[in-house]
């Protein structure tokens, strides 16, 4: 998921219970957000975007609401680039990118905790195919 949160937070923990994040944003400011991150991004889907890359695919879920208010990435493949990409996008729109599977943080430059993702995603998708 990509979230807005601060750079200076340094776990989802440290957020108060009650917390609200802001929205991301207006549809048409992440689109060019995104565009900017990752120019090959396919947005003709305005709520599902596509970016492909060597060994991998991230399908962006924007979704319906506008003002955008979290974006949930699903990420097929892998390999550090896809790691690299999901920073990128992030950065593009003011978010940080949170590992579901984890419930924290993804940390750039982390390369162990993207396969250890990437170990949890594939256990999961091999029990339940």
């Amino acid at each position: 998921m990509l979230y807005p949160l601060s750079e200076d937070l340094r776990s989802v923990d440290d957020l108060p219970a009650d917390a609200r994040l802001p929205p991301i944003g207006p549809l048409a400011t992440v689109h060019e957000g995104l565009r900017a991150a990752e120019p090959g991004i396919d947005l003709n889907d305005p709520v599902w975007g596509v970016l492909t890359g060597e060994g991998r695919s991230i399908e962006v879920d924007i979704g319906h609401h506008d003002p955008v208010e979290a974006i949930m990435l699903h990420v097929r493949g892998g390999g550090d680039d896809a790691l690299a990409a999901i920073f990128r996008l992030g950065r593009g729109i003011g978010c940080r990118p949170v590992d579901l599977s984890e419930g924290d943080l993804l940390r750039e430059g982390d390369p162990a905790a993207w396969h250890e993702f990437q170990s949890y995603r594939d256990q999961v998708f091999h029990d339940h195919p």
